[in-house]
């Protein structure tokens, strides 16, 4: 992100592994075709949890960057040549935009661009919007939708298009291994889109929370002696799930996850492990069985716009997935309570909502409106 000098605004910045800092950095200024938006909200992230622990990520960041990616606002600055958005304007801004000309992008798969350009900086007063993101990737939040519910878009748009890949449809039966937001995710919109959903959860408070969003069965791993047979057990005639969604992101899971699935079956390994991970596949289960093994990354301006039409239909159990509220100041704890093992029988928090300091937010906006 490119960065003006005074005025200045807090911001979380990642400076390496685990070190995420809140520092007063230059408010940003919009160039050609640019936003600058006054968050709104930012939400906490698996994703940024990740980059947390490792201190980058392959492709949305490195250290000693600004940090965050799920986030809405409103527009509070202009750049040159913009057409469809004014000062005031409430909006959410993805975290990405493909360039829509290369090879991946001609064969329907803008997630997978060659030049797939990846914006960060949700967890801060302002936040800049580059131009490619502002005209393909920028939405506009239309009547009393809140900010929290308008930045849920991103995730979502993830896991859309995770069961659009997956040609999941209504009628049919889907096991879900997870139960962390991704999970809950898939679990929620599965059984919004009229498939039966069984989930498989490892702590007792996921229980209820699964079956809050939808699963028709819970399978808590402690409890049963086979996972994998008591999940069979509950789908039709014990043939297995049509579809099976892994988000746990472990070798044991993905396993899991295949011996889950009916003859014919197609298993979405969702979760991606470390780098380097290798896992063992019995090649008779796959090939007699007819398996279909697919892997789902990121989201396409497609699934972003189902996505949000999905929060804003009233359908989307949007309150129950924000379970904590931060001020900004507060990001590094919040990161760092994230790290620490949930207390068995108490419900960790699936998203934190991070609220900026309004009267900084004042001040800033009133000098970058001077300045403008």
């Amino acid at each position: 992100m490119a960065l003006s000098s005074s005025p200045t605004m807090l911001a979380g910045v990642l400076r390496g592994k685990e070190d995420l800092r809140v520092e007063q950095v230059p408010v940003p200024m919009a160039g050609p075709g640019e936003l600058v938006l006054q968050v709104g909200v930012a939400l906490t992230c698996g994703t940024d949890l990740k980059v947390y622990r490792r201190g980058y990520h392959a492709k949305m960041l490195t250290q000693d960057r600004l940090f965050g990616h799920e986030v809405a606002g409103t527009v509070a600055q202009v750049g040159e040549g913009v057409k469809g958005f004014a000062v005031g304007d409430r909006v959410v801004p993805l975290n990405s935009a493909p360039c829509d000309d290369c090879f991946f992008c001609l064969n329907d798969q803008q997630n997978l661009c060659d030049d797939l350009l990846f914006n960060n900086g949700a967890y801060a007063e302002f936040i800049r919007v580059p131009a490619r993101i502002v005209a393909k990737n920028t939405l506009h939040i239309l009547g009393g939708m809140p900010f929290e519910h308008a930045a849920l878009t991103e995730p979502l748009a993830c896991v859309m298009r995770g069961l659009e890949e997956s040609n999941a449809r209504a009628g049919q039966t889907a096991i879900v291994l997870g139960a962390g937001p991704i999970g809950l995710l898939f679990i929620h919109a599965a059984a919004l889109e009229g498939l039966h959903v069984i989930a498989i959860v490892k702590r007792i408070d996921q229980v209820a929370t699964a079956k809050k969003f939808g699963a028709e069965h819970v399978i808590r791993i402690s409890e049963v002696a086979d996972p994998i047979a008591a999940a069979r057990a509950l789908t039709p005639e014990g043939r297995g799930a049509d579809v099976v969604f892994e988000a746990v992101a472990t070798p044991e899971a993905w396993q899991w996850a295949v011996q889950m699935a009916r003859k014919g079956g197609l298993i979405n390994l969702f979760g991606g492990p470390p780098a380097g991970t290798s896992v063992a596949f019995d090649t008779n289960l796959l090939h007699y069985s007819d398996l279909t093994l697919k892997a789902s990354f990121h989201h396409t301006p497609a699934s972003v716009r189902r996505a949000f039409a999905l929060l804003q239909s009233g359908r989307f159990r949007c309150d129950d997935f924000l379970t904590g509220k931060a001020e900004l100041e507060d990001l590094p704890q919040v990161f760092a309570n994230m790290l620490t093992r949930p207390v068995e029988g108490i419900a960790p928090e699936i998203k934190t909502v991070i609220i900026p300091p309004v009267s900084v937010r004042t001040e800033s906006t009133e000098a970058m409106e001077t300045r403008t």
